[in-house]
């Protein structure tokens, strides 16, 4: 490990102020470790962020000691809580919401296209879950979530469905489409498009170098922030196996690194309790300082990933999202990827932990919960960690002598363009081991009432459609292996038949249009055509999986604050 790259607390601040840290500066336990008295809460942040000093500004870890080359710091006294010994009996964390400075990047609900002049749609799969999780914490506090913080797709892949296992690994994940008469609209139809990758057993799981990068200033203070990355980030550790390792690096003020790699989960979870708030938020170079571990621990042929956690309240030093992204991609092309995991409320950037997580080759979550991290971190950790393919994009043909209309539920902000499909320079979303993608588009067939009237001056259907009648869509995927470059094409055709044979959604299919028709309720959506809360609620049916009955409590839920008038934001 190169010491000189490990920069902390009150040593990196006088550092960065131009004095040189001395013995003198702290003082000495018995051990001869330095310590610094415990000083009393941070006031509430001033408008304008002060210049940093030692007192509201250290990086603060109980009984630990940050490195800066010769300079060490230990900061705060031990606290004698013991270490979370996992998820479960820790109940949901409830902190009253105020939305006013959260930040969301929310864009218009997809249109309509008409075949004859674009058949072809393309975009990039989604293995994020945030939307959904943030959306319940609105909900759970009786309040109705800003429209821009609804992504539908996260909303229904945050379900399992039941897609076949791929037959073998020479293709990572099984597709599977199917299409269903939709439930809002006598006239469109509903085609389903599933991905499923392979489940990875714990013996076949290659090792993994993995840096926890923590933020611990002043605005991780409350209940559903610190307290709930600790349990979750504790309960990962006991995820680990003898091949793994685990860093821990922090920032507020300043960043610094406060667990050297280790596979010893007492040894994790004690760092992770001895963690304490306060100070501003050095985020850019907490991120800059986890990567450069990373890179020094790095594991060929394993995993190397930084799981970031925080509010995303980044304000002290690179705080512009392009240079952020800029940064992370340069690192994914190093083979060093990035998970953004969300805390709290009043100040989450949503915005973006999505966009440097998506740009970072991995996911990112929204943890509102104890049950939620043992969700996204205890039951889908090879989901979360250990990826089976990357850059996938799914492009699909319609014919126009079947299809008139169409429209894509969901994945605004993944859309892309129809030359990005062959491109394998275009980044597209990874799939990890047990992954689900669920996309949904919605059609209207030849000759129905559409969303659009009929062109004047619209040119008539193509022998090249008319001759494939049997046809309705043409889809298409493209993939890489993890450890390759290059893209293979798998493509499917959903045939005319099961568009004339399609009849209502039934299961799986019924609970995914349900989820779909949520999402795009909350988002808004004006071509729902009086569909309701309830009659999603009667889409879905009765429900056995937790999961899916909690999904229920909240759909009726939305449905009564929107009964009730309750106001929602269109942004944030």
């Amino acid at each position: 490990m190169r010491n000189s790259r490990i920069l902390g607390g009150v040593a990196l601040v006088a550092l960065l102020s131009g004095c040189a840290a001395t013995s003198d500066d702290f003082a000495v336990n018995d051990a001869g470790s330095p310590v610094i008295a415990e000083a009393p809460p941070p006031p509430p942040p001033p408008p304008a962020p002060a210049p940093p000093n030692v007192a509201s500004e250290q990086v603060v870890v109980s009984g630990s000691r940050i490195r800066n080359g010769a300079a060490r710091a230990g900061v705060m006294t031990q606290s004698r809580r013991r270490p979370p010994s996992g998820y479960i009996g820790i109940p949901p964390v409830i902190v009253p919401n105020d939305p006013g400075r959260e930040q969301y990047d929310g864009k218009e609900v997809s249109p309509v296209k008409v075949v004859s002049s674009e058949p072809v749609s393309t975009f990039s799969v989604d293995v994020d879950t945030g939307a959904y999780a943030n959306t319940r914490r609105f909900l759970t506090q009786g309040q109705v979530p800003p429209r821009a913080a609804v992504r539908t797709e996260e909303m229904i892949n945050y379900f399992r469905y039941d897609y076949p296992k791929p037959d073998d690994r020479s293709q990572p994940f099984s597709v599977t489409t199917d299409v269903a008469t939709t439930p809002w609209n006598d006239d469109t139809y509903l085609m389903r498009i599933g991905l499923r990758g392979y489940d990875l057993q714990r013996a076949e799981r290659p090792p993994a170098n993995l840096v926890f990068l923590m933020d611990v200033s002043g605005s991780m203070g409350s209940a559903d922030k610190l307290p709930l990355v600790k349990t979750a980030l504790a309960g990962l550790a006991g995820e680990l196996g003898k091949q793994d390792r685990v860093s821990i690096v922090v920032y507020a003020g300043a960043a610094g690194m406060v667990l050297e790699p280790t596979n010893d989960t007492r040894k994790i979870r004690r760092a992770l309790d001895n963690l304490r708030a306060g100070g501003s938020t050095a985020g850019g170079a907490g991120i800059k300082l986890a990567y450069q571990i990373a890179e020094d621990s790095f594991i060929k042929g394993g995993v190397n990933r930084v799981i970031l956690a925080t509010d995303g309240d980044f304000n002290v030093g690179l705080t512009g999202r392009d240079a952020l992204v800029d940064m992370v991609k340069d690192r994914r092309d190093k083979g060093i990827t990035l998970t953004t995991l969300g805390f709290g409320s009043g100040n989450l950037n949503d915005a973006m932990m999505e966009q440097i997580a998506n740009h970072g080759n991995g996911n990112y979550a929204y943890i509102d919960s104890a049950l939620e991290a043992k969700k996204v971190l205890g039951d889908e950790m090879s989901s979360t960690l250990f990826t089976i393919a990357k850059d996938v994009k799914i492009q699909v043909e319609f014919n126009p002598a079947v299809i008139n209309q169409y429209r894509l539920v969901g994945y605004e902000n993944r859309a892309l363009r129809e030359q990005d499909f062959n491109n394998d320079k275009v980044d597209a979303g990874d799939i990890g081991a047990g992954h689900q993608v669920t996309a949904i588009y919605e059609v209207v067939p030849a000759g129905k009432k559409g969303w659009i009237s009929p062109r004047r001056y619209e040119d008539k259907v193509a022998t090249a459609a008319t001759s494939r009648m049997t046809e309705a869509a043409h889809v298409k995927l493209r993939y890489k292996l993890p450890t390759s470059d290059t893209s293979k094409l798998i493509d499917y055709v959903v045939t005319n038949r099961e568009i004339a044979n399609a009849r209502a959604p039934r299961g799986d299919f019924a609970f995914a249009a349900s989820v779909a028709a949520y999402g795009q309720m909350l988002r808004g959506d004006e071509l729902m055509n009086g569909f309701t809360f309830a009659d999603a609620g009667r889409l879905a049916g009765k429900q056995n999986d937790y999961w899916r009955q909690e999904f229920l409590r909240l759909n009726d839920v939305a449905g009564s604050l929107k009964d009730n008038g309750k106001n929602e934001r269109s942004g944030g």
